[in-house]
């Protein structure tokens, strides 16, 4: 059964990769750009990666309020995992963090709180690799997760090319705390009906 850690002060400090690519084939239009709640999508997420020490979006650039680092996967739309990867290798004005959050960018519901509860989790299981959110339905949500990196990069390592890879072979064979969500905090956002009521 998904843990529900409580938050403590702080948290280990961790970098943040935002897989911001993709072709919203059933969304109709650039989903990312959507609006909810006054501001983009893709926006409300880079807001719940604020206490990050780096930020790397991954896909076609595009103007967002904070200032991110960009990286693009090789080749574009070689799917989630080239991402992943390619984000890992991203340049950085200075040392990378010791965990790495994955966020996808379709997330209107994800906030800064579930980044520490995700670290509060991992730091409560030294033996695992990262820790994620589990659905109710029991699926993983391989992009709410965060990592040990030296986990995450071992693991981006057993392949030379990850072009049209599925994450969930990036990121199955480590060991993960499992967390339950809170509200909504899991659901992404494939068609407009999926946009909050509000949006």
């Amino acid at each position: 059964m998904p843990v529900s850690p409580t938050v403590p002060p702080g948290h280990p400090p961790y970098d943040v990769i935002v897989l911001a690519g993709g072709a919203s084939r059933r969304f109709g239009s650039d989903k990312l750009a959507a609006r909810v709640g006054g501001e983009a999508l893709l926006d409300r997420v880079l807001a719940a990666a604020s206490g990050a020490r780096h930020v790397h979006a991954v896909g076609p650039r595009r103007p967002t309020v904070r200032p991110v680092q960009w990286a693009r996967e090789e080749p574009p739309g070689a799917g989630p995992a080239a991402a992943v990867v390619a984000g890992l290798r991203g340049a950085a004005d200075g040392p990378p963090a010791p965990y790495v959050a994955l966020l996808a960018g379709d997330l209107p519901y994800v906030t800064g709180e579930t980044l520490e509860r995700l670290a509060a989790a991992l730091a409560e299981a030294p033996t695992c690799d990262g820790a994620l959110l589990v659905d109710e339905g029991g699926r993983a949500q391989y992009l709410c997760s965060l990592w040990r990196r030296e986990a995450l990069e071992s693991a981006a390592s057993r392949r030379d090319d990850w072009q049209g890879v599925a994450l969930r072979a990036l990121l199955e064979p480590l060991r993960a705390r499992e967390v339950a969500p809170r509200g909504r905090e899991s659901h992404d956002v494939d068609r407009p009906e999926d946009l909050p009521s509000d949006a």
